[in-house]
């Protein structure tokens, strides 16, 4: 029996989908440990930094030993308590399956149809339609949804939002940008410690040369940091692949069997066109859409895909 050219299509997108899937997941958790590393010799290179300009006499080392158990500190922090720093920075609020069953039983019976532990439940109050997932595993991962999602989406639609932020946890995406959206927030922590440091002195800087101010290295290196660090986050940011929005959104459109209803959530996302009140640019690529940009601007650095290609790559898949 000859299939039709569109079934064809729809299969070969269907098994490519899974496969890239499954790759995605190994690849997320290789790059999870790989941002760690990262992180860890940066600040290493910072603690060595400040032993050769700003020594303390007699204490050999101590900004290695300072710069690693930040690291260390930091690292964990982002790790096991990164899900709630971005929960409590959007003002996420949890619910219980008595205060909303409507949105409760979505989550357990899509988790039953994708075979996930079913992750806490969170609402936004804000009236903006988002939804963002997070956690280190799905076995320890949370959902947030806005108050306008619920409200404002049909229940085609919200399903289809939720399985999107459930793709997320079932790829292991959530683990890798949970750590994207700490580590960003700290290089913003290390640009402002570097400027503090060039203008106040001390150490060997201002023994040395006998005036006040700080090694005149260190002023270029605060100066520079503070110039590249937005654009190192929105690097980091765009590290998190523009692809695992396209794959979460197929995931989420299998999951369902309904990929109209997540594009018309997208449609309604667009044509809304609202700003989110809490949300921070650290966070901001955890959500299903970009929460700070009204007029939905994207650019090379932009951490989402145009919505306009989502909403035309899921209608293809009917």
């Amino acid at each position: 029996m000859k299939l039709a050219p569109a079934v064809v299509r729809k299969f070969v997108y269907v098994r490519s989908s899974h496969i890239y899937m499954y790759n995605q997941i190994d690849s997320n958790k290789r790059n999870s440990v790989f941002l760690i590393v990262i992180f860890f010799a940066v600040l290493l290179g910072v603690g060595y930094a400040f032993d050769y300009f700003y020594g303390v006499e007699g204490v050999p080392y101590a900004g290695l030993i300072i710069a690693a158990v930040i690291s260390l500190l930091m690292t964990s922090v982002s790790y096991f308590k990164g899900d709630k720093i971005a929960l409590a920075s959007v003002g996420a609020k949890p619910i219980t399956k008595e205060e909303n069953s409507y949105v409760h039983n979505m989550v357990e019976n899509l988790c039953i149809t994708a075979g996930t532990p079913t992750p806490k439940v969170y609402i936004i109050e804000d009236p903006a339609i988002n939804a963002f997932a997070t956690g280190r595993n799905p076995e320890m991962s949370s959902i947030a949804v806005t108050r306008g999602a619920i409200e404002k989406l049909k229940n085609e639609e919200l399903e289809g939002v939720l399985a999107h932020e459930l793709s997320h946890i079932k790829n292991y995406d959530i683990r890798f940008m949970m750590l994207v959206a700490v580590l960003v927030g700290t290089i913003a922590i290390l640009a402002n410690i570097f400027l503090r440091m060039s203008f106040l002195g001390g150490g060997r800087g201002k023994s040395k040369g006998g005036k006040g101010g700080g090694h005149p290295a260190i002023l270029i290196i605060g100066l520079v940091f503070i110039v590249l660090s937005p654009i190192i986050a929105q690097l980091i940011k765009f590290a998190i692949s523009r692809k695992r929005e396209y794959l979460a959104d197929a995931s989420g459109a299998l999951l369902t069997r309904y990929p109209e209803g997540l594009a018309n959530a997208l449609e309604k996302i667009k044509n809304e066109n609202l700003q989110m009140k809490k949300a921070s640019k650290a966070t901001a690529h955890l959500f299903i859409d970009n929460p700070l940009s009204g007029k939905k601007v994207r650019n090379a650095f932009s951490t989402h895909p145009p919505i306009e290609d989502r909403i035309e790559k899921l209608r293809s898949m009917a």
